[in-house]
């Protein structure tokens, strides 16, 4: 608790940002008349009835007398100045403000948050086998929805996906259950971090009450956002132009009902019934559906029809197949191997080979040794990933890209489709699985085939994705409170420091590593991603640099566990 030596001194120090003295804890010696200098206005009315019955008053005139009062020598009393109350009163109408403005928010969805069910948190730590039971089991209900189609939509009357380029992100196959994925739960977590973070929406974590209030408004976003995006689907004609109000309904209920199982599923794992690595179920669902996807391109039995006669679509099950029917069996594997239109034995190896690269970078980091500066001889160490923000510079940038192209694919198709900005933004040509962009800004930072075929759309794509990389993965520490300031602020409130330094050093140490870090991990991120897109891994760059953080995550808390089993 800092102590102020007056009303001015004080109002003047909230103004102005936290040293790194202060983030550490350091006091301050206070030569004030009230005991506590106080900034809620409550407290400070509590301390002045307690000063008036410590010296015997018995109204405010003697104890705050008028400016022009008579002093026991006959003197007259000047008028206070007011400038000193000036700062103090306008933060108090400030944090006032803030606080109803929070409060009218809360207010508006409070009857639905405290009717949402919730899972109550186990009364005791859940056994390792039954949470990795919880976790396979969330993950199959997971994978079964991916492939459930949805009731009345008719497959042969829905075009090009406007969607495609999103789907390796929100986890969504198009046409089932799932085409929504974690779209939504995503969106409403990144809408009251943001909101949190502002100070539009004020939570006190530790009080039970409130965090079950933002639990539940968090599940009533995703619900109101799933709503939307299911009736945008249906009056956008993504399902056909002839569904039917009847259908359409039933579509919308549908969605509404799968995004409602992905919200319990992650309240599962959050709430101690998963997997540590997997607190949270929405990067889980991400790795197994694109595991998945590796898997099924490179076991599928599907046959397709080439020019060469029907091939197993699964380039393992392909190249066994020609190793053993064909008499040249030499010329055919290496064919197979490197056939065009069907997943071969490049892609295979370029995944395998992205997922090994992305693994070894998120085991990269540095610790900082700490000590207590109470208990002697407690000691604990603080790590600074490479990746310091994981995957979510790649993460947003793609959400940013996918938006850019909804938008531009709307407004070509659009009466406006002719004019000098939608151009700009992008042109887009029919393919057979999807819209694919052929100028505009949305083609240059789509992933290019190849650098020699067109080097000025390569280079300004690997400009856009690595600088944008960076600069997000810098901004993420901050919108998550997880910069250099906070975490030092976290570190002094645990009374740890860096050993033999003072305590502001903590604060110097960090800012010199932490948003070098952000930075790096960013272009590494990037450069990973820009490597998978060039060399046609199966899914997408983004979507196995996703699968590969949480699956190595999901694999040290057991190997953590498994140890812990036998100390």
């Amino acid at each position: 608790m800092v102590l102020a030596g007056s009303t001015a001194d004080h109002a003047a120090a909230e103004q102005q940002p936290s040293s790194p003295a202060d983030l550490e804890g350091g006091d301050h010696p206070s030569s004030s008349s009230c005991p506590l200098s106080v900034t809620d206005r409550t407290h400070r009315h509590a301390c002045v009835d307690a000063y008036k019955r410590i010296i015997g008053t018995s109204s405010d005139s003697e104890l705050n007398p008028s400016p022009n009062s008579k002093l026991p020598g006959g003197n007259t009393r000047k008028a206070a100045e007011p400038h000193a109350d000036t700062a103090d009163s306008q933060r108090d109408r400030e944090e006032k403000h803030l606080r109803a403005s929070s409060s009218t928010a809360l207010d508006l969805i409070r009857p639905l948050a405290s009717r949402m069910p919730s899972v109550r948190r186990p009364d005791r730590e859940v056994s390792f086998h039954h949470r990795a039971l919880y976790t396979g089991l969330s993950v199959s209900i997971f994978m079964v929805c991916s492939h459930l189609p949805l009731y009345g939509v008719r497959y042969a009357s829905m075009g090009a996906d406007p969607l495609y380029w999103l789907r390796s992100i929100l986890s969504s196959n198009r046409g089932t259950l799932m085409e929504l994925g974690v779209g939504p739960v995503v969106t409403a977590g990144t809408l009251f971090q943001l909101a949190s973070t502002s100070g539009l929406l004020r939570f006190d974590h530790n009080v039970r009450e409130d965090r079950d209030l933002a639990d539940g408004a968090r599940k009533v976003l995703a619900l109101v956002i799933a709503l939307g995006e299911a009736a945008a689907h249906v009056l956008l004609g993504m399902y056909g132009p002839h569904v039917g109000a009847l259908n359409g309904v039933l579509i919308v209920l549908q969605l509404i009902s799968a995004t409602a199982v992905v919200v319990y599923l992650d309240d599962v794992l959050e709430k101690g019934y998963g997997l540590k690595g997997s607190s949270s179920a929405i990067s889980l669902f991400s790795a197994a559906n694109t595991c998945g996807k590796v898997f099924w391109q490179a076991f599928s039995p599907v046959t397709v029809n080439t020019g060469r006669g029907p091939e197993f679509e699964g380039v393992v099950l392909a190249v066994a197949h020609r190793a053993l029917t064909r008499t040249s069996s030499a010329r055919a594997v290496v064919a197979t191997l490197l056939r065009r239109h069907l997943p071969n034995a490049t892609n295979l190896a370029a995944t395998f080979l992205v997922l090994l690269a992305a693994v070894y970078l998120e085991g990269v980091q540095m610790l900082v040794p700490l000590t207590s500066r109470d208990r002697r001889g407690r000691r604990g160490t603080f790590p600074i990933k490479l990746l310091y923000t994981s995957t979510m510079p790649i993460v947003l940038y793609t959400a940013v890209v996918s938006a850019l192209y909804l938008v531009s694919q709307l407004l070509h198709y659009s009466r406006l489709g002719g004019t000098l900005l939608v151009r700009l933004l992008g042109v887009w040509a029919e393919a057979s699985h999807a819209a694919v962009p052929v100028g505009g800004l949305a083609y240059y930072v789509t992933p290019p085939a190849s650098f020699a075929g067109d080097p000025v759309h390569a280079l300004v794509y690997v400009a856009l994705m690595l600088a944008s990389c960076a600069l997000l993965a810098q901004g993420w520490v901050v919108a998550s409170e997880s910069s250099a300031r906070d975490v030092a602020r976290r570190i002094a409130d645990q009374r740890m420091g860096l050993p033999g330094r003072r305590d502001g050093a903590t604060y110097a140490e960090l800012r010199r590593y932490i948003p070098t870090a952000a930075a790096l991990g960013g272009l590494c991120v990037g450069a990973l991603t820009i490597f998978a897109d060039m060399t046609g891994v199966i899914g997408t760059g983004t979507g196995i640099m996703l699968a590969a953080t949480a699956v190595y995550n999901l694999v040290k808390s057991v190997e953590k566990e498994d140890e812990a089993l036998y100390i």
